[in-house]
């Protein structure tokens, strides 16, 4: 099992440890209730630094990256981030990312740069999927070893960080960045991006100054109520505003346009893999679809469990489920055929013995 650059730090704080993605990764420091509602109403600061990141550079860079990717990477400027998948050749999903279209600083003349953030769990997968695909003129290079990355989220994420940098941090639009001095260290690159829907940023910085610039994140936001975050309140955020974890609502067998990310999905900017089987699929039409749904009571649903229809017919199933924080009920997401997706449909959901009643509600929860 690996550790990130903070795993020490994790263990002084007190913080519950448990694997993830071959990671040795903190769960939680004190509540994951305690730390949810802390990033939605002051700052949280996770340590994602097991999160993957490739570098694409060279005269052909663009090409591979919008072979592999189902956005449309042409649009991006300097300073732009994209939420794309890469696509297999069936329509399914190896992976969810995010593109970044990186300065041209380390480029030849008429060469550019992109870099590929992709899931801790599917980094090999993705390495070998990406550079399988290389059939361009470009180069592809692994940094994951040598980045860490803190996601500082939260209402009060500007405040607490505005005195740790140059960089006006107000100015950088959501899915923008910027490179600059953070904490004293130079070119570190900070995105207006993240992964709770409460604002925020991520950091990006070498991996032998990250500890530094961890404990100068938490010295600057003390009076901004800042405290680490762990994993479980990073599920608990995201399902909240209904962003997709791989290997839940998303994996090699769904397509892009079920999941409800048909809109990273541009058919006319080009041939990529899996293009033909994504257009078949949205002439087709698809026969199931991600909904979103509401419970009352307290008992959670669990990502497997079945769904069924009000007169009792087994229709689909559970990809994720969680007592909310921020509403104080259960909610979660799951496939159901097309013909009940539409929202105020009631549906009933089995946990064990029991049957739990849910409504189909509209996404974001919060």
């Amino acid at each position: 099992m690996k550790n990130t650059p903070l795993t020490n730090k994790h263990i002084e704080l007190g913080a519950k440890m448990a694997p993830f993605a071959g990671f040795n990764m903190p769960v939680q420091y004190t509540t994951i209730q305690e730390e949810h509602l802390n990033v939605r109403k002051n700052v949280g600061v996770f340590d994602v630094s097991h999160m993957g990141e490739f570098i694409v550079r060279g005269k052909e860079a663009l090409d591979l990256v919008q072979y592999i990717t189902s956005n449309d990477a042409s649009r991006l400027k300097i300073g732009d981030v994209q939420y794309s998948c890469m696509p297999n050749e069936r329509g399914g999903i190896v992976d969810d990312l995010l593109v970044y279209r990186l300065t041209e600083e380390y480029c030849s003349k008429g060469e550019k740069a992109y870099m590929l953030v992709v899931n801790a769990g599917n980094m090999r997968k993705d390495w070998n999927w990406v550079n399988k695909h290389n059939k361009f003129d470009t180069e592809v290079i692994d940094i994951s070893a040598k980045t860490g990355l803190l996601a500082v989220q939260g209402p009060n994420a500007t405040k607490a960080l505005q005195s740790l940098t140059d960089i006006p941090l107000s100015e950088i639009e959501y899915y923008h960045f910027r490179k600059g001095k953070f904490a004293g260290f130079d070119n570190v690159l900070v995105s207006a991006t993240g992964y709770t829907g409460s604002g925020g940023y991520e950091i990006y910085a070498d991996v032998s100054q990250i500890s530094d610039i961890w404990d100068a994140v938490f010295q600057a936001g003390k009076k901004y109520g800042i405290m680490p975050a762990g994993l479980g309140a990073r599920d608990t955020l995201r399902l909240e505003k209904g962003f997709a974890l791989y290997g839940h609502e998303i994996n090699h067998l769904t397509s892009p346009i079920e999941a409800g990310l048909g809109w990273i999905v541009k058919v006319d900017k080009g041939d990529f893999v899996g293009k033909s089987f994504i257009i078949n699929k949205k002439k087709k039409g698809i026969k199931r679809k991600l909904v979103a749904f509401s419970l009352e009571g307290r008992r959670v649903p669990r990502h497997g469990y079945k769904i069924f229809s009000e007169d009792g017919k087994e229709i689909g199933f559970v990809t994720s489920g969680t007592f909310s924080p921020s509403l104080g009920h259960p909610i979660g997401t799951g496939y159901v055929p097309k013909a009940f997706r539409k929202i105020g449909t009631k549906l009933k959901i089995k946990a064990g013995s029991k049957f739990l009643d849910a409504v189909i509600v509209k996404l974001p929860f919060v």
